[in-house]
Order: structure tokens, then C-alpha cells, then sequence
């Protein structure tokens, strides 16, 4: 089957270090950041269970990480031209038809919702999904009219709009990244940490990982993107002031469930986007179908609960990146 929409897409070929050297780098960065942490070479246990909640069991296999659209289609006004879909989308970047995983961050199906929102994406099909034909597991954040914050599934739909950064794999179980950190004592976030970690240890060459990561302990600070304004912004700072930003609380019990892609390095003239990390929260009895007010773009962990926040993640490697419809 044809893509719906053909979107022009660059293809890269990645060589990156084995996942030992990562492992190595990022322990030894970690340490600057974190007054615990680790990163191991092992395979996760099934992420489609508590308290990951993936589509898929693992994160191997023809691993790629995807970069869609960009920020140049929300800014100065929305591009509502720009409505794409995760099936059309895998096969553009040559997924295989009998099985596959995308998951990430991107913005919301406008044009299904009717409003602007945060978008999760956690899509698998074929072997990947198990026993179902597909499995959509996404999820997204919104504001709502009493200006809340509303996270729920979108189970029956796999559009989103204007940007996604993707990790894709086959979905399946295998050796992967595992880290975890806690009592922050440096300046950097999470992910910031780790790109870090391993500019440190590979300098400029281009690195790009994906996966999942819990935060276990603390409370973190996310933004979520109201519906769209009824002007053009003029600047960043119009964007900046047009966000909402919530300080949320995290438990054992409760944990933010964060899919994450970023990136370390040069990457060249793709204009990609270096980090985008979106969030969400499953009600604590494990009814997807329940909206929770927890939920949104991650941007780091506050420092009134640094002592005690805690990270937990599972990521893999890509061998190939694709940029698709570069603004």
C-alpha cells in the first residue's frame, strides 16, 4: 500500500559505538550529574506491562530514529497543511510491513481533535503488537476549557501534526541501554545529562537514541501547548509566554512515563531537533481508558525534590536517520 501523503525524506546512514562503549560513557557522565547512577547492557523485561506501558515487548531491531516537520510549522502561524499519519510515515522511512514500533513526541492531530495538543506517540503493528493486528497506545495532553491539563489515549487513531521525532524499531526484545540516576546534583536534566555523557566520550560525531524513561520520585516541570493563538508569534518569547507550564508529583504508585529521542553531535544541515521528550501518566488501578491531569512535554526535574527524584530507562541506538519534510 502506497503512503497517503509521499513526504520528501534524507536518508543517513549512522555508525554508532556498541552499546558497551555507550554504556560506559553514560555511567561516567551520569556521575557529574547524579549523586546515584548506572547504565548496563541487558534486555527490559516485557515494556507492554506496568509500569512502561509500551506497545510494544522490547526496542530492537532495524532501530531508526525519525525526525518530522519541525517548529518552523507552528511559528510565526500553524501550517495546517502539515497533517501526517504514523502508518504512512513507517512505510517513508522503509519499516518492514510485518513488523514495527514507533514511539516519541509530537503535537496532536489538530484535525481529529479539534484543538492543539501534546502527542505521545506508542504505535506498534504486525509481530511487535502480539496478539493484535495493531497496537496504539498513544496518548496526548491538552488544555482544557476550565485550564487543566487532560491526558488520554487516542487508541483509534494514528495521525499528529505539524512535527514528531520517532524512535522505530521492529519492537522487539533485546539487548538495550539500561539507566538510572538519582539525588540530582548537577545543573543538567536527564537527557540533557546524557547527551552530554556521551559528547564527553564521542565527541562531535552523531549519535541518536530512543526510548522510554520513568520518573519515579520527584516532581518535574512540563509544558503543555493550549490551542492555537488567533495571531502569528513574532518571536520566541510570544511562544514562550503562549505555553502552559505545570509543576507536576510523581510516585512509585504514579510514575511519569517520558518517550524520549535525542540526539549527541553534529547534525549537520537537517535541521533536527536535538531533544524532544513527551510524557504521560496511566491511572494508578492501569485503566488507559481513564483521562489523568499528569501529562506533556518534560522539560527537567525542580529543585525543591532533587534529593530525591529518581530516573529509570530503558533506550537502544539507531542505525539510520531520516528526515522527513524538512521545513
Amino acid at each position: 500500500m502506497a503512503p497517503e501523503t509521499t513526504w520528501p525524506v534524507k536518508k543517513t546512514a549512522l555508525s554508532p559505538p556498541t552499546l558497551p562503549s555507550l554504556a560506559s560513557a553514560i555511567a561516567a557522565g551520569l556521575s557529574s550529574n547524579f549523586a546515584q547512577c548506572s547504565c548496563l547492557v541487558a534486555t527490559p523485561p516485557d515494556l507492554t506491562l506496568k509500569p512502561f506501558y509500551l506497545a510494544a515487548s522490547g526496542l530492537t531491531g532495524a532501530a531508526r530514529v525519525v525526525d518530522v516537520g519541525g517548529p518552523p510549522n507552528l511559528q510565526p502561524s500553524p501550517d495546517f497543511s502539515k497533517k501526517y499519519d504514523l502508518l504512512s510515515i513507517s512505510q517513508q522511512v522503509d519499516m518492514t510491513p510485518s513488523t514495527g514500533f514507533m514511539i516519541g513526541a509530537g503535537a496532536g492531530p489538530f484535525h481529529v481533535l479539534g484543538q492543539n495538543s501534546e502527542l505521545m506517540p506508542n504505535f506498534a503493528y504486525g509481530a511487535a503488537a502480539g496478539s493484535f493486528e495493531t497496537r496504539n497506545r498513544t496518548h496526548y495532553a491538552k488544555i482544557t476549557g476550565s485550564d487543566d491539563v487532560a491526558c488520554r489515549q487516542l487508541s483509534d487513531c494514528t495521525g499528529f501534526g505539524l512535527m514528531c521525532n520517532l524512535f522505530c524499531s521492529d519492537g522487539l526484545p533485546g539487548p538495550c541501554l539500561y539507566v538510572t540516576a538519582k539525588s540530582r546534583i548537577g545543573p543538567l536534566n536527564f537527557t540533557e545529562a546524557i547527551q552530554e555523557a556521551l559528547k564527553s566520550s564521542f565527541g562531535s560525531k552523531l549519535i541518536s537514541i530512543g526510548g522510554v524513561f520513568l520518573i519515579k520520585q520527584g516532581k518535574a516541570n512540563l509544558h503543555v501547548m493550549p490551542d492555537f493563538p488567533s495571531q502569528p508569534f513574532e518571536s520566541r518569547k510570544d511562544v514562550e509566554e503562549w505555553l502552559r507550564y505545570f509543576d507536576m508529583q510523581f510516585s512509585q504508585e504514579d510514575p511519569l512515563i517520558c518517550l524520549s529521542v535525542f540526539h549527541s553531535g553534529n547534525g549537520g544541515d537537517m535541521g533536527l531537533r536535538m531533544e524532544h521528550t513527551h510524557c504521560f501518566t496511566v491511572n494508578p488501578d492501569g485503566d488507559e481508558s481513564i483521562s489523568t491531569n499528569k501529562g506533556g512535554h518534560y522539560h527537567y526535574d525542580v529543585d525543591a525534590t532533587q534529593e530525591e527524584v529518581e530516573y529509570e530507562g530503558w533506550f537502544n541506538v539507531a542505525e539510520v536517520l531520516y528526515r522527513v519534510d524538512q521545513p
